[in-house]
């Protein structure tokens, strides 16, 4: 059956496949028939370059079978890598490009192939003005991010942690933070899909989208250390939570970071044992309240608005690209 938009889901990680779903909301509540497809997760590789190429056939296949199945007026990749191998051009929607976080021989073909990819793209689509790469051709349009209910009556979880890439995610580091800054009877409940090694004050959940905002809004902090960060979505979800948010200064169009900092500088940096013992010692005035109203751009109504009036013109061709 013929729609207006497909949306080519590269899917990677629990945060993507969220995003692309309440992506695809908002093109329906526009008034857009939308279909959805999601790359098929390829085995693992052992690096960086073949991983992306993996993805990127992954979402050929289900762009193509997407394109065969719904005759769409137009596409949605959604990031980069969806995009590298397309089999027609769409709008490309993406927090951060491979010219930005795959430096060196980790970006060794994705880089050159982006370049043509964007160059093609009738419309971009970043999630943050950092990212947005060629402002004549681009809407941000930042994910929908709001409070999952209301706060628990006691914040007895002392941090979270959302790994679902270890490495990228700097688990490693977190957990020796923690580790260092612990006292007895506080808790750090780490929400990851991998191994974790037995250690004192750590409970592993697997990761579940209620379970995990749940206990967001049971816990007093959420400490990340990232290697380089596209965005920061489940950072955003738990300052809308409540949550202060604890964070090393990483690389890359790390959105949240910057209202972390607004927030309380204190907790940004690399000392992340005692920016730690900081947010759950001496938490800001009215850190919260604050937080709220710094999210707020992120609210679902206010995505939904600006993809009603700016984006889907654009995609349909309503609108010509200026």
């Amino acid at each position: 059956m013929p729609v207006d938009v497909l949306l080519v889901s590269l899917g990677s990680t629990h945060g993507w496949r969220t995003s692309d779903a309440a992506f695809a909301g908002a093109l329906e509540r526009a008034g857009a028939s939308v279909a959805v497809v999601r790359a098929a997760r390829p085995r693992e590789v052992r690096t960086l370059a073949l991983t992306d190429l993996a993805w990127a056939v992954a979402a050929r296949r289900a762009a193509v079978r997407g394109i065969a199945e719904h005759a769409p007026r137009a596409i949605v990749y959604s990031t980069s890598t969806a995009a590298l191998l397309w089999p027609r051009p769409g709008a490309i929607r993406f927090d951060a490009l491979a010219r930005e976080n795959r430096p060196g021989r980790h970006g060794v073909w994705q880089r050159a192939v982006e370049a043509r990819r964007v160059a093609a793209a009738p419309l971009l689509l970043p999630m943050s003005t950092v990212a947005v790469g060629d402002p004549a051709r681009a809407v941000v349009v930042p994910p929908a991010v709001a409070p999952s209910g209301p706060p628990a009556s006691e914040r007895d979880v002392a941090a979270v942690v959302y790994a679902s890439d270890p490495v990228k995610k700097g688990l490693a580091r977190v957990l020796d933070a923690w580790s260092e800054a612990r006292r007895e009877g506080e808790e750090l409940v780490v929400f990851t899909e991998h191994t974790v090694a037995p250690a004192s004050g750590v409970r592993v959940e697997r990761v579940d989208r209620e379970r995990f905002r749940a206990t967001l809004r049971r816990a007093k902090a959420y400490v990340v250390a990232p290697r380089y960060e596209d965005f920061g979505i489940a950072q955003l979800e738990a300052l809308a939570d409540g949550c202060l948010l604890v964070t090393t200064d990483a690389p890359g169009p790390y959105e949240a970071r910057e209202i972390a900092r607004t927030l309380d500088p204190r907790l940004v940096g690399d000392d992340l044992a005692r920016a730690l013992r900081t947010a759950l010692d001496d938490p800001a005035p009215g850190y919260a309240t604050r937080a709220a109203s710094l999210v707020a751009p992120f609210a679902p109504e206010a995505v939904d608005a600006r993809v009603a009036s700016e984006v889907l013109p654009r995609l349909l061709g309503d609108q010509p690209v200026t």
